[in-house]
């Protein structure tokens, strides 16, 4: 029955979108017979005033609510799913939603923190920003010196976790369909896609999980002097909100204030990149949304990050393969850049390493013949990626929310400065992370950390004898006068086989029916 609730909601998704013109989008040559009939029939409910492109799905999405909006933004990272048109115009869809009201957002929050808003804040204003999941409101509040400070307050919306994990089960519920039937669906991974998407999300409507990412990404750029985030108000903060310090900064998108105020966008947007690829290779945790509305420059002229609701990490072998691929296509080591997908088992080791690295070449070999501001590194794992799927690489979703941030940043890093340089900005960082983890003083501390891990094993080596010796001699003597089951377990596996033969007996029953049917009709 939950399967027939799941289509009936997909069903009245799938009626939103023709109604808003979005089939108009997909090319009828590339769709098989029957499916084609489908759509035929969803661009006859179109909408005679539908908008185009981009404005047709950006209002589909956002009609159909908050979690299609998430799903949206999120697909605009695969165009290997719905394909680069799709693609491009999703990147254009944008999480605003009308605010819920004061009194609502109040009693959020004296819900969450266990006390009236006046006790926490001495004044608590409306809201300024409103999104999918929640909605931030400017405060006040008293510091222990008597005098008074701004601060950042997010609310979560009211119920917004059921209505998430409704239309999440039925995402999940259609991408376990398409596996279930479909080769490639199974390549792309799409249950994992949906399932990194709601970890997202349900990471994004716990506060308390952002207030300790904005902990950790402050712990990890303390020495960087270009970097900050705002600082957490832990007295403040619960699972439904979260205060931090208020920024006062020119939004990085306002550039003509930027140059007003005497910084200088080159510079900026040289810091964006190397701290976010100093963030993703050197720590391997990284914020993931650096889009221009989470970003602004303070009087000091330092970058500041807000809204740690979407973080990515990545784990070592994740971080080495990152610096290779980049160090390979930096100085067209081809032949490396191949190996290093093969050492980290992304392709298959029934392929060539030499054919992938032809492959490569001829995505690598084009970009250096390019002026330095037509250099996309973005668009360059794109391709990469689209690469893999001949050597049946499989989705890697630890590197979807990497490569999704790496478009953004490297747009508003562009946006900053036109003929901005991908490479010679992203070379010094990369450079300095392979000499020193894969020099010869990252060797060492490899071999010194497998030494580690070799000795505790040792030292757990008698317990662990010890506790095999006990174990085998339970078991000699539980079957020394042969295996005995208890009654309970006994009567289970007859009822089990009872209903196996019940079934099996039904079923050469119909199977009697059907061959009599066709001998004498």
């Amino acid at each position: 029955m939950s399967g027939l609730f799941h289509l009936l909601r997909l069903a009245h998704a799938g009626f939103v979108l023709a109604r808003e013109g979005v089939f108009a989008l997909v090319d009828p040559a590339a769709v098989p017979p029957g499916p084609r009939f489908l759509l035929r029939l969803a661009r006859m409910i179109e909408r005679r005033n539908a908008g185009s492109g981009a404005g047709r799905l950006a209002a589909a999405l956002t009609r159909l609510g908050p979690s299609y909006v998430k799903l949206g933004q999120f697909l605009a990272t695969r165009p290997d799913i719905v394909g680069p048109t799709i693609a491009r115009n999703l990147e254009t869809l944008q999480d605003r939603m009308p605010p819920f009201p004061q009194a609502v957002a109040e009693a959020a929050v004296a819900e969450g923190l266990g006390k009236p808003v006046a006790q926490f804040f001495e004044q608590f204003g409306p809201a300024i920003a409103a999104a999918s999941i929640a909605q931030v409101h400017r405060a006040e509040i008293k510091n222990a010196d008597g005098a008074t400070s701004a601060v950042a307050v997010k609310v979560l919306r009211p119920n917004v976790e059921y209505r998430f994990q409704r239309d999440l089960d039925s995402f999940l519920y259609v991408a376990r369909l398409a596996e279930r039937h479909s080769v490639e669906a199974r390549r792309l991974r799409l249950v994992s896609v949906v399932e990194t998407l709601a970890r997202s999300v349900s990471i994004e409507m716990d506060l308390r999980l952002e207030a300790a990412a904005f902990s950790e990404l402050a712990e990890n750029t303390k020495d960087n002097p270009d970097f900050r985030v705002p600082a957490v108000d832990w007295e403040r903060t619960a699972r439904r909100v979260l205060t931090v310090e208020w920024v006062e900064g020119i939004p990085l998108s306002n550039r003509a204030a930027l140059l007003a105020a005497g910084h200088d966008p080159v510079r900026l947007a040289r810091v964006l990149i190397q701290s976010f690829l100093r963030q993703a290779i050197s720590d391997g945790f990284f914020h993931a949304d650096l889009h221009p509305g989470n970003l602004f420059v303070d009087a000091d002229g330092r970058l500041v990050a807000v809204d740690c609701g979407i973080m990515g990490r990545l784990g070592p072998k994740e971080r080495k393969f990152l610096a290779e691929i980049l160090f390979g296509f930096i100085t067209r080591d081809w032949q490396r850049t191949a190996e290093i997908h093969f050492e980290a088992g992304y392709v298959p080791s029934h392929h060539s390493v030499e054919d992938f690295a032809q492959a490569i070449r001829a995505i690598g070999e084009p970009i250096h013949d390019r002026p330095a501001e037509e250099i996309s590194m973005a668009k360059l794992l794109t391709l990469l990626f689209e690469v893999t799927a001949i050597f049946d690489m499989r989705t890697r979703p630890e590197l979807l929310l990497l490569q999704k941030t790496m478009v953004v940043a490297e747009g508003v890093a562009r946006a900053l400065d036109p003929k901005f340089d991908m490479w010679s900005t992203a070379e010094p960082v990369v450079r300095e992370w392979i000499e020193r983890h894969l020099g010869p003083i990252g060797r060492i501390e490899d071999a010194a950390q497998e030494f580690g891990t070799l000795g505790r094993l040792i030292g757990r080596a008698p317990a662990l004898l010890s506790r095999a010796a006990g174990t085998m001699e339970r078991f000699d003597e539980q079957t020394r006068d042969g295996l005995m089951l208890s009654p309970e377990t006994v009567e289970a596996i007859g009822r089990a086989e009872g209903r196996r033969w019940r079934w099996t007996a039904a079923a050469l029953w119909v199977i009697a029916a059907l061959i009599a049917v066709w001998m004498f009709r």
